[in-house]
């Protein structure tokens, strides 16, 4: 798309949407023009989006959009009306837009977990350095099994949830210091490579991934979501394209406050599994099972819903859900 060429074709559209979008009164014929304006409006503002990112012309018909739909919209007083919009539209838009740096935190966490786990495992000095044979033998035969059902299902399953969701709030309030996402990261990939390590060289290896693996998939995967959001807001700092260094990170941290409140409920999710699923004497294939199903299910939700909300002009932006808004698309 030649941007130039674009918004010059369209640019008297614009400018009307935006004069009926600042009026004090409007009649009914105008009324009709705005809502038919908003709708062709919503349309370019994907393509330009859909073809060049964020741009400053996509910016100005971004506000102008918000100004127009607020006119014949209102703000809701009802919140509780609201969150079927906030689920099915920014919630999903906000995590797809994450996609790419979730993958790229788990491909990090990943390889600096192998690379702990291989040298202390093939390491006796290093292993050593980890703890006294005696301290590693009863993590291996009693602590790291015990520790998931050593306290009533109900109460772990509010403590690790609360834990979580508070280290998930902190990676994305915190991102825009640009070393706290970082150090999250490589700590949680140290200590995962460390304790396989010691499981593996006590011939627990086994051990190890089975009890993980029913909550680690969606735990696990809700974690990079967090530091991808800290990332992006990081980023949004760093370089803020068209936008001022202000608004780029008042956008991009309201959306991301879209996707603190989201994992809320998705480490939620990964708490009951790991409180009442993880400690169960059901079959492992199982216990499994209900991980894999259950992080399967967030990536369809993340993946496959976020990418029709986002096609769909939804930019996951809380402010959207606070003001109450309402989406209204061409046929």
């Amino acid at each position: 798309m030649d941007l130039d060429a674009y918004s010059a074709a369209h640019r008297a559209e614009w400018d009307r949407l935006a004069e009926l979008g600042t009026q004090r009164r409007l009649s009914g014929a105008q009324a009709d023009e705005l809502i038919e304006r908003y709708q062709s409006g919503a349309t370019q503002l994907s393509a330009i989006k859909s073809t060049a990112g964020s741009t400053l012309e996509g910016d100005r018909l971004s506000v102008a959009l918000s100004r127009a739909r607020l006119r014949f919209t209102g703000a809701s007083a009802n919140v509780v009306s609201q969150i079927p919009s906030f689920f099915v539209l920014q919630l999903p838009a906000a995590l797809y837009r994450l996609r790419w740096l979730t993958l790229a935190v788990a491909v990090v966490t990943i390889v600096v977990a192998g690379l702990y786990g291989f040298w202390i495992s093939g390491n006796p000095e290093a292993l050593a350095a980890v703890g006294s044979d005696a301290e590693l033998q009863k993590l291996v035969n009693e602590d790291f099994v015990n520790y998931y059902s050593e306290n009533p299902a109900a109460s772990f399953t509010g403590l690790v949830w609360t834990n979580n969701a508070w280290i998930a709030a902190q990676a994305i309030a915190f991102g825009i210091l640009g070393v706290y996402v970082p150090y999250i990261v490589l700590q949680n990939a140290q200590n995962v490579g460390i304790t396989a390590a010691v499981m593996f060289a006590y011939g627990k290896g086994d051990v190890f991934f089975l009890y993980i693996a029913p909550h680690g998939m969606l735990e696990l995967t809700a974690i990079f979501v967090a530091a991808a959001g800290g990332l992006r807001i990081f980023w949004a700092w760093i370089a803020p394209g068209a936008r001022t260094r202000a608004q780029a990170l008042a956008e991009d941290a309201r959306a991301l406050s879209t996707v603190a409140i989201g994992l809320v409920f998705v480490l939620f999710v990964s708490g009951v599994i790991e409180g009442f699923v993880t400690p169960a004497p059901w079959p492992w294939p199982v216990k499994i099972g209900i991980g894999a199903a259950a992080l399967l299910a967030f990536l369809a939700y993340m993946l496959v819903l976020g990418r029709r909300a986002v096609r769909a002009g939804e930019t996951g932006d809380l402010a959207e859900f606070e003001a109450g808004s309402t989406r209204i698309y061409a046929a």
